[in-house]
């Protein structure tokens, strides 16, 4: 956290001002102009080079919740999933080979054992097999999640040495609903606002989500106003994956690099990390909003602005790797696009 420093304001000042001369009308490349000068401000160069290679890390944890009834999914498809990642069957992985960028599965915290071949491209960073029930007490000691924001900065900080661009991915049974907890502790959000159908559950499910999210929320003595209070809220209703996640966009502003943030997992663990350490998230960009209620309160909250809105909801990183392309594009017509005198282009009059 130490590490973490402001954007350059002069490298963005220098990338407004090249936008403002290249051949095209001023503004004319809408929020991608805001993108391209943020880059430049993370780089603290102008312009910014391509974000690319990227690395989407999927961070896999279980939830003790799951014992609420609150998914229609069993608890062990978070480990199957994580095997159907390492064999390159999941939509990430479909995705990142589309875009040329690499997948890391981490595990924070899967409940089921799993067998795998040894590989590069799995982490095993468990700090307990998944969480205890949020419903009913404590997900987790307040050593147990400050373990898993380190074991997220350690990750962002070895994928930054061959990386240009990091993309938070996740993996959790009941994840969307320790996300809404998050969600309404750190924005004030009542629970059947943020809580959404996940998975797609059922009328009387989502009920039961809402009542689970509202008897953990109301355990809280207010929302988190100092780091501290902020780590204690992730330890009381978080999940490993939300703390990891809160870890690497920190891990990821300390080495200067951007993060594209996915859907709600990722949002309610982008507010954890701007509790933590508000600067972090001037090196974050919204991928997209998802169809989860939770996750545009976790932006408004953030004041962050979505680069897609495709009503999508699978996680995994899936919506932020989409968005890279747009992201790159900013990047390149800062490097490539003449300006008006160097193309010997007439300006406006």
């Amino acid at each position: 956290m130490a590490a973490v420093a402001p954007r350059d304001a002069g490298a963005e000042r220098a990338a407004r001002e090249r936008l403002d001369r290249m051949t095209k009308p001023p503004g004319s490349l809408g929020v991608l102009e805001d993108v391209a000068a943020q880059l430049a401000g993370i780089a603290g160069a102008c312009p910014a080079p391509l974000p690319v290679p990227a690395a989407v890390a999927v961070f896999a944890a279980d939830h003790g919740v799951h014992a609420q009834g609150v998914t229609p999914w069993p608890q062990e498809v978070t480990a199957q999933m994580v095997a159907n990642f390492l064999a390159g069957g999941a939509v990430v992985n479909a995705f990142a080979a589309q875009l040329g960028a690499d997948v890391v599965v981490v595990d924070v915290g899967v409940a089921t054992p799993y067998a795998v071949e040894q590989t590069d491209r799995l982490i095993r960073s468990a700090i307990r097999s998944g969480t205890a029930d949020l419903a009913v007490g404590p997900a987790m000691s307040l050593d147990e999640a400050r373990r898993a924001v380190e074991a997220g900065i350690e990750v962002a900080t070895a994928l930054a040495a061959d990386h240009a661009c990091l993309v938070t991915g996740d993996m959790g049974i009941a994840n969307t609903t320790a996300s809404a907890a998050l969600v309404c502790a750190f924005t004030g959000a009542p629970a059947a606002a943020a809580t959404g159908r996940g998975t797609g559950v059922d009328d009387p499910t989502l009920a039961r989500k809402v009542a689970v999210v509202e008897r953990a929320v109301g355990r809280l003595p207010g929302r988190p106003a100092t780091p501290e209070q902020a780590l204690a809220t992730l330890a009381e209703v978080g999940g490993l994956e939300h703390a990891a996640i809160a870890g690497f966009v920190i891990g990821a502003a300390a080495a200067r690099l951007p993060v594209l943030l996915d859907g709600v997992i990722a949002g309610a663990a982008a507010l954890v990390a701007a509790a933590l350490c508000p600067t972090a998230l001037e090196y974050a960009l919204a991928g997209h909003s998802s169809a989860e209620p939770g996750h545009a309160l976790a932006l408004q909250a953030l004041g962050m602005r979505p680069l897609l809105g495709l009503d999508l909801r699978l996680g995994e990183g899936t919506g932020a790797l989409l968005s890279l392309p747009l992201v790159a594009s900013a990047a390149r017509a800062l490097q490539d696009v003449a300006t008006f005198d160097s193309a010997g282009v007439t300006e406006k009059s």
